[in-house]
């Protein structure tokens, strides 16, 4: 990868040189035509396409907003319901993660924590377990899925 985004800022400042304009819009013009060189030629260089890492990232980044913003209108219900009895049923459960590297589960962990409604409380020793509270879970599958088919899933996308 960071073969690939060498080669891609050279071919960005080589059509700022051949087109002798040095301004921000033909980097632009020579970075997204490099863009397209690399993918044309993915087959022939070491790993695979960096932009794609990106765009996974942006996506992780798009789907944490989405869950922020949903679960900001879940707790806001809950707060102004006038009768909570019976409605919200905190707990905590123990999350098992497909993760392995130690940065990966942090990322998980920060997530979960920084979702309104949900907190990271401890890790196992093998660090093979996330001990989450929630302030409202309906199954303990349920919450699992939901964490396991969104966050986990979309690190998962973007580390390998």
């Amino acid at each position: 990868m960071p073969f690939q985004i060498i080669i891609h800022l050279i071919i960005a400042f080589m059509w700022m040189l051949l087109n002798e304009s040095y301004t921000g819009s033909s980097f632009i013009a020579g970075y997204l035509i490099g863009a397209v060189l690399l993918f044309l030629m993915r087959r022939f260089l070491p790993g695979s396409f960096y932009l794609r890492r990106l765009f996974m990232v942006l996506g992780l980044i798009i789907l944490f907003i989405k869950e922020l913003i949903l679960s900001n209108i879940d707790i806001v219900k809950l707060v102004y319901k006038p009768r909570l009895k019976g409605k919200v049923e905190p707990g905590i459960f123990a999350y098992p993660t497909e993760l392995k590297k130690e940065w990966e589960i942090a990322l998980l962990a920060n997530l979960i924590t920084l979702t309104p409604g949900t907190l990271s409380v401890a890790l196992s020793d093998d660090h093979s377990i996330i001990y989450i509270h929630a302030m409202h879970i309906d199954t303990e599958e349920e919450a699992i899925q939901s964490i396991k088919n969104t966050f986990e899933k979309a690190i998962l996308e973007v580390t390998r």
